[in-house]
Order: structure tokens, then C-alpha cells, then sequence
């Protein structure tokens, strides 16, 4: 099963007031107070009044991005990180095979990136997604690394992250549904403890 990301997160609330007048704009719930923005081609026009532009080449550290970041989607993105940091975040998986990209603002300025890797063979922290987040001030957890303590694997996609955001589900949700899951069919078995873990490709 594959996975593609293509959005915009920072503190919750801080999307939250950028967005709020936005027809376009679905906030995804994830941990530690921060929110996921899914970045749809109705956002981008929304954001700044023209069709998002798709790159062709391969990703590549000098085109990390499938979607080209315009000059007014940069300026946007620089302008809502006078608030706080903000990144935008980018992969593709399928296959055992794909990318990540990722880039951060603060201060009304890129503070970070961009950076691209499609072999993530490096240690999981260099990883462009996990370093993007940890700029962003993710603490570390019981989860094996930012991407998974966030909950950036509970959805697949856009489209799943839409409706996580439109039934305003927490990222604590299947963790519950599991839980209660157990506690139902359990009885007086142990149950083994769940791995806190993604796989090595930064999904489950």
C-alpha cells in the first residue's frame, strides 16, 4: 500500500487563524498541538488566485518538490511564519520505493531546507520529514520518531487526511479504537504491548 503526503503543518492554532476564512481549508488533527493542512489544487488557487503548477522531472534535491512552490505560495508560507515555524512537507511511497521533502519557514523567512532524500539510509533524525519537525519544536515521545509522534501515518493521503480533518478525528483516534478493541475481546488474556513503531520507510 503506498502513501503520499503533500502539506502544510504547524501549531494548530496558528493554522487555524490563517485559515479561517478559507473555503478550501481542512485542518487535520495531530499531536503535541499541531495541525496538518492537506495542500489540494483548491487550496493553492484559494491561497494565491492561480492553478497550482506540477513539476515533470524526478525528485531530485534540485527539484525536491512535486508541487512547484510559487513565488506567492512562498510568500504566503514566509508570511504565516512570522506567527511560529512552518513547514511544508512532501513524499511518495509506493513499492518500497519513493521521497520525502520537506522545508521550513520562521520569521518571515526560509529558516530551513529545502532537503530531499529518496534513499533514507541515513540515521531516522536526518530524515527531511523528522528534521523539518523536530525545527518545528516536536518533542520526542513514545513513538520511534517525529513523523510517527505526530501521527503522520495514521492517513495515506490527501483525500484521507480531508476526512480525518472534516470528522475532526484526533491522532489518538485508531489508538483508542484499537484500545477498546482490546479491552472488548480481551477477557482476562495479557495482551502484548503495541509497537510504537512505523517501519523503516517512515510508514506503517
Amino acid at each position: 500500500m503506498g502513501y503520499q503526503l503533500s502539506a502544510v503543518v504547524a501549531d494548530a492554532e496558528l493554522l487555524r487563524e490563517q485559515t479561517a476564512e478559507l473555503d478550501h481549508a481542512v485542518l487535520g488533527e495531530l499531536r503535541q498541538d499541531f495541525g496538518l493542512l492537506p495542500v489540494t489544487p483548491q487550496l493553492v488557487v484559494e491561497l494565491t488566485g492561480s492553478l497550482p503548477d506540477f513539476a515533470t522531472d524526478d525528485r531530485s534535491a534540485e527539484h525536491p518538490f512535486g508541487l512547484v512552490l510559487s513565488t506567492a505560495l512562498v510568500e504566503l508560507l514566509a508570511r504565516w511564519s512570522q506567527v511560529g515555524p512552518v513547514a511544508y512537507l512532501e513524499a511518495e511511497f509506493g513499492g518500497g520505493a519513493g521521497y520525502q521533502s520537506a522545508a521550513v519557514w520562521l520569521g518571515g523567512a526560509p529558516s530551513w531546507g529545502p532537503r530531499f532524500d529518496d534513499e533514507l539510509d541515513s540515521p531516522r533524525e536526518q530524515w527531511p520529514i523528522n528534521g523539518a519537525l523536530t525545527q518545528l519544536g516536536v518533542e520526542p515521545g513514545a513513538w520511534i520518531d517525529p513523523f510517527a509522534e505526530l501521527g503522520l501515518h495514521l492517513e495515506r493521503n490527501t483525500d484521507g487526511w480531508l476526512a480525518h480533518g472534516r470528522r475532526r478525528l484526533s491522532a489518538d483516534y485508531w489508538d483508542e479504537l484499537v484500545e477498546q478493541w482490546e479491552n472488548q475481546y480481551s477477557g482476562d488474556r495479557q495482551q502484548p504491548e503495541r509497537s510504537r513503531s512505523v517501519g523503516d520507510w517512515g510508514i506503517p
